[in-house]
């Protein structure tokens, strides 16, 4: 017999996400349609962000990862420049989370035909997708194509400029590993010049009350870096010296017309992170590199395979539950309506 005064289910843990619910159903609000750059966002609203994807990264651990939360709502991934991580982290993300996925490939779109971006924008509009996820060559461009669309627009990297989300997995990386950000002491090493990953987490550090520092010869900082809020070194050893996190980049040739450097092999020499230049940092210090890695270039393979110290699966990890937060967040709005 059915015991019709059974209790019923006890509800799930606060911030857990549900096959059918929000994760976070009285979630602070985020108040931006777009998520263009991490400049000028306050440490509240980065916060919702952070707390909303950490309670993302358990459904992503089960065996059932899907729920129907953007079901019916479609994101068009639309990419000027090659990307693996980015491109599929949101591809993944967003199927997660149950909406339909349209990637396109630019080489093969009208835009290599030579539609300008407006008329992309504007073509792309009239089919009615709820996320846009854009990555352009240029500076500025992404925010373009948001001002000429109704959906909500992520920048997924534009130029030199910004690159939100991977600072924000950045954050969410170090803060599952250290308990906070407020305090560290985080030098973000090698071509600062020609990094948007740079950018967006020099400015989500200082918000989030980190002390940050950058490394790198001074070919490869931006004129006036220091009006950013950071301290500016030029030999390793020093600008690692106590540092909580060591941040790598790669060389970004691609973006370099000239020469920045007198060989790969002197700046491996003098801005390469080895064990020896590692001892210089605090004895728990965490490596962190956004990828690729140019192994013998920016890194020492054995320090980046270094399963104690090295971060960078586990930021490839939590880049999917930050994106899955952040079309969770910009949804709302026409979810509700």
């Amino acid at each position: 017999m059915i015991d019709s005064a059974a209790p019923a289910p006890a509800p799930a843990p606060a911030g857990v996400p549900t096959t059918d619910a929000p994760p976070v159903p009285s979630a602070p609000p985020f108040p931006h349609r777009d998520l263009l750059t991490i400049q000028g966002l306050p440490a509240r609203e980065i916060s919702v962000l952070l707390d909303l994807a950490d309670s993302y990264v358990a459904q992503n651990r089960k065996r059932d990862k899907k729920t129907s939360l953007l079901r019916g709502h479609t994101l068009i991934n639309l990419f000027f420049e090659n990307s693996t991580r980015t491109r599929t982290s949101f591809e993944l993300a967003a199927k997660r989370l149950g909406a339909d996925v349209i990637n396109m490939t630019v080489q093969a779109s009208s835009i290599a035909k030579g539609e300008t971006l407006i008329d992309t924008a504007m073509t792309l509009n009239a089919m009615h997708p709820d996320v846009l996820v854009v990555r352009h060559p240029e500076s500025g461009a992404v925010k373009l194509l948001a001002n000429k669309v109704n959906c909500a627009v992520i920048n997924a990297g534009d130029g030199q400029h910004e690159h939100p989300t991977q600072a924000l997995l950045d954050a969410l990386t170090i803060r599952r590993r250290k308990g906070n950000l407020d305090g560290l002491t985080v030098t973000i090493c090698g071509d600062v010049a020609h990094s948007r990953v740079a950018r967006s987490n020099i400015y989500l550090l200082n918000t989030m009350g980190a002390r940050v520092r950058v490394v790198a010869p001074p070919t490869l900082l931006p004129p006036a870096v220091e009006r950013l809020g950071v301290t500016v070194f030029h030999k390793m050893t020093d600008g690692i010296g106590d540092a909580d996190i060591v941040m790598m980049l790669r060389l970004q040739s691609e973006r370099m017309a000239g020469c920045y450097i007198p060989s790969v092999r002197e700046y491996f020499r003098f801005f390469g992170l080895t064990y020896e230049a590692l001892r210089a940092a605090k004895p728990d210090a965490l490596i962190m590199h956004p990828g690729p890695i140019n192994r013998g270039v920016e890194i020492d393979s054995e320090v980046a395979d270094d399963i104690k110290r090295s971060l960078i699966l586990d930021q490839v990890e939590l880049g999917v539950a930050v994106r899955m937060a952040c079309l969770d967040l910009l949804t709302r709005a026409r979810r509700a309506g």
